[in-house]
């Protein structure tokens, strides 16, 4: 949540980092930039799903618009928190959440800062009395690594920090360079993960989850998890949603911390140096296609590769379980396809058009499979791509040329 203007984050976003971060009963929870209170409210939640006592937790928050401060404690009201120590001001400038001359220290540190706040406080910052800048300040003109660092200063030696972030602080340079160096040198990121673009309303700028861990296990040390969903959600008409299944392959992802095809990475700390601390996702887990395959032979004699339909990526994350002898027979004119051992494919001679082609897969796919619409697509594409050879075309050039002398002959042009 911002704290100056009230910015909802949506509830599957809040529901994703409290599940990450796993709280449990006894537990100290902050929020820096509270908002309305839901990341609080929904920490309550996970608990009681878990079979939990919800109402053993302390939470905490501050959030220096009034009016939001006013909407949280109406909100902790209503939803039966009495106990919440919610304070007003400003976190980076003023932390309200002291004792004895220093910051206080929680188990698990939750927020939505601000994305990129202008005017945060930076000189106020570069001589903070709390200690909680050791990798530096971040740009006048850029809070995001300052209120990173904050939940950082305000984490106890085993606990976790869940904050959203725009993708910029990922790998933007100077002093935020330092900063993602000194914080990945100490060893805190366990995992940062990308999240699809327009969850959030009004903008369709894409967001990330860092995920922050000053105990992390012997077997994660000295790595960082990355993990791309941008490829999953349901699309909305004014936000994007972030599903069931989405979350849910999202932490089993992070639980299993293993490397899943197209979709996370585990990262030796080694090689994000060598890469000049730069976590821009796709740079380790890429979900982009592989450059298409244009295959020469069969652009000049027509048919379709069997390797470029068997291709990793067209059936993992095209084809699927499309049966494609419904649509194709193997090429047998071996004639155009002499000195080679490639095999090709043809459409059915039934299939006349890529019209009859969208028909024909419907009418004759089982009744119990559901066809996406990308596998009409790229079948369609296969189409305008091998269908007509340019040996086809020629002859079909030639025709028309032939076609065209007749007529002018009957016109007495010869």
């Amino acid at each position: 949540m911002a704290q100056n203007a009230i910015i909802y984050t949506p509830s599957e976003v809040v529901k994703l980092l409290v599940t990450l971060l796993k709280p449990s009963a006894g537990m100290r929870i902050y929020d820096p930039t509270i908002g309305s209170g839901g990341m609080l409210i929904q920490t309550r939640g996970y608990l009681e799903s878990q079979g939990e006592n919800a109402s053993n937790l302390s939470l905490y928050g501050q959030e220096m618009n009034l009016n939001t401060w006013a909407i949280c404690k109406m909100n902790m009201f209503l939803h039966g928190v009495q106990s919440a120590d919610i304070r007003k001001g400003d976190t980076l400038r003023e932390p309200k959440h002291t004792q004895g001359g220093e910051l206080m220290t929680f188990d698990r540190v939750i927020a939505n800062p601000p994305f990129s706040l202008k005017k945060w406080g930076k000189e106020e910052c570069d001589s903070d009395g709390f200690a909680r800048f050791p990798y530096g300040t971040p740009p006048k003109d850029a809070g995001d690594l300052a209120f990173v660092q904050h939940m950082i200063a305000s984490t106890n030696a085993e606990g976790m920090v869940g904050v959203v972030m725009p993708h910029g602080v990922l790998f933007r340079g100077s002093s935020e360079k330092a900063i993602r160096q000194g914080i990945l040198q100490d060893d805190l990121l366990e995992a940062v993960i990308g999240l699809p673009s327009g969850l959030f309303y009004g903008t369709g700028i894409p967001a990330c989850l860092l995920v922050i861990n000053k105990n992390k296990s012997a077997e994660r040390k000295g790595k960082v998890l990355f993990i791309n969903a941008e490829l999953d959600y349901q699309e909305g008409k004014n936000q994007n949603v972030l599903r069931q299944q989405d979350l849910d392959k999202i932490v089993a992802a992070f639980d299993a911390y293993q490397d899943i095809k197209r979709y996370a990475k585990v990262v030796e700390l080694a090689e994000i140096e060598a890469n000049d601390f730069n976590l821009n996702i796709r740079r380790y887990a890429d979900t982009s296609p592989p450059a298409e395959i244009f295959d020469v032979r069969a652009i000049l004699h027509g048919g379709v590769p069997v390797r470029e339909v068997e291709e990793d990526y067209i059936r993992e994350e095209i084809l699927g379980d499309f049966d494609v002898s419904l649509v194709f027979d193997i090429k047998n004119d071996v004639k155009s396809m002499a000195n080679t051992d490639e095999r090709y494919y043809a459409f059915k001679p039934q299939i006349e058009s890529k019209e009859a082609l969208r028909e024909f897969i419907l009418q004759n796919a089982p009744t119990d499979s559901e066809v996406d619409s990308k596998v009409i697509t790229q079948l369609e594409r296969w189409w305008d791509k091998y269908q007509v050879s340019l040996h086809d075309l020629d002859q079909q050039v030639q025709d028309a040329e032939q076609v065209m002398q007749g007529y002018l002959k009957e016109l007495g042009y010869e």
